[in-house]
């Protein structure tokens, strides 16, 4: 029996809490209220504030992009995961605890950017250990819904923190612990509460789950031994050729992803003229039904196989798409926007999955850096060419229509791939 079967269901829980913690920061502070503090109270203007948030947003994923693969080949030749997930995490809860000192005024701008950044690239990067974690885990036949479970637990967790933020801080005619709204304190001290929520509930994984044994090399012998590893698996790239294509495949469908949150509620408030209250309250839906999808697609995942769990959410989500751009109806908007939902975050998790089975176990974190490089690397895609279209034809649905033509393109190069285990057994027979 190996260590993953012996794996106790504690510690595959403590495993999966802290997707639950890490979600809170990108919840509270990327998505709904930070960014939203930024905009309007730190920032010079809506319009300067957006450049500068993108930019910076932009920077922090271009920086992980760029560094995940190497350092994850460093973390390989050393062994254990937690300590560059513990040492990620601190530098993610610092920056996001030290936003509580950013006061609503504009020489506060540089600051607030420089914090968002640094929280950005701890929590990315220890994501990349924690999802290289799950191979070691999880076994084969229950990889999926771990990876399905873990994956709704952080949209609820997001969800849960944000729930609390509003309702004790934001949405309060009196603040708790004599906040001074003029100062905006009850706002800033929801900052502090994703700082507190993502340290306790990272403590369990700390604890309870096993990790790899310490190989006892250096650090400055990893990283000229990680380096090294690096360009021998560039040179023999055609070892590595399925799990190539399966990361082109996922770098487009995720970028269509991305794109679907970005303008999900620009195009509702343009076609359907939301206001910031229902958009926040879509933005909720879609994450509650997207966890939902997750969790509920995991059994699927194991049963059936993660290529064909993310060819099944590729289909539903082209035709919920399809459907959002063609209604004029509300109600039918809330029907199919909320609905494809349930296919965001089974494609997500299953994607996870098909790289923790194809993954050589040597070579682990590697691969999970740049599957973090292949989400990253062509993030402007999506939105630019949604951009532009939608200024050429002065139609947002057509506009639109671009996240459509990525979801049959990654459902077109997926569906050429072979299934995790044909991958694997091929890479065993190259190996031997």
């Amino acid at each position: 029996m190996n260590n993953k079967e012996k794996t106790s269901a504690a510690a595959l829980v403590s495993w999966a809490l802290y997707d639950w913690a890490n979600s809170a920061f990108f919840a509270v502070i990327q998505t709904f209220v930070f960014a939203t503090y930024f905009m309007q109270s730190v920032a010079e203007n809506d319009t300067l504030g957006s450049t500068q948030w993108g930019n910076t947003i932009g920077a922090a994923g271009l920086v992980v992009a760029v560094c995940a693969p190497f350092v994850g080949a460093v973390a390989d030749q050393m062994g254990r995961r937690k300590p560059w997930i513990g040492w990620f995490t601190l530098l993610s809860v610092t920056a996001t605890a030290g936003l509580w000192f950013i006061e609503p005024s504009q020489q506060f701008v540089l600051m607030a950017l420089m914090l968002v950044f640094l929280g950005t690239i701890g929590s990315e990067f220890a994501i990349i250990f924690y999802n290289a974690m799950l191979p070691d885990l999880a076994s084969d036949e229950r990889m999926g819904r771990w990876s399905g479970w873990s994956w709704g637990l952080g949209y609820a967790g997001g969800l849960a923190c944000l729930v609390i933020a509003l309702l004790v801080f934001v949405d309060v005619e009196t603040p708790p612990f004599g906040l001074d709204k003029e100062a905006a304190e009850h706002i800033r001290a929801t900052f502090v509460l994703v700082a507190a929520w993502y340290t306790l509930f990272s403590v369990p994984l700390f604890g309870v789950t096993p990790d790899r044994p310490q190989t006892g090399t250096g650090l400055g012998e990893a990283v000229k031994s990680g380096w090294k590893q690096l360009k021998t698996s560039v040179q023999e790239v055609r070892k590595y050729r399925f799990i190539v294509r399966f990361l082109v495949a996922r770098m487009i469908f995720i970028d269509a992803l991305a794109t679907v949150f970005a303008f999900g509620g620009i195009y509702a408030a343009g076609a359907f003229d939301f206001g910031e209250r229902d958009v926040l309250l879509f933005g909720i839906g879609l994450n509650l039904t997207a966890g939902l999808g997750a969790a509920a697609f995991a059994w699927l995942d194991d049963k059936l196989g993660s290529r064909l769990t993310m060819l099944v959410s590729l289909v539903g989500l082209v035709i919920c798409t399809s459907a959002v751009l063609l209604v004029y109806m509300e109600l039918l908007f809330w029907l199919f926007g909320l609905l494809l939902g349930i296919f965001v975050g089974p494609v997500q998790a299953a994607s996870r999955t098909y790289m923790a089975h194809v993954a050589p176990p040597d070579l682990q974190n590697q691969m999970f850096g740049l599957m973090a490089l292949s989400g990253k690397v062509t993030a402007f895609m999506g939105p630019l060419l949604v951009g532009w279209l939608t200024f050429y034809t002065d139609s947002q649905r057509i506009g639109m229509s671009v996240i459509v033509v990525l979801f049959v393109l990654g459902f077109i190069l997926l569906y050429q791939l072979p299934d995790a285990k044909e991958v694997r057994e091929q890479s065993f027979s190259a190996d031997s």
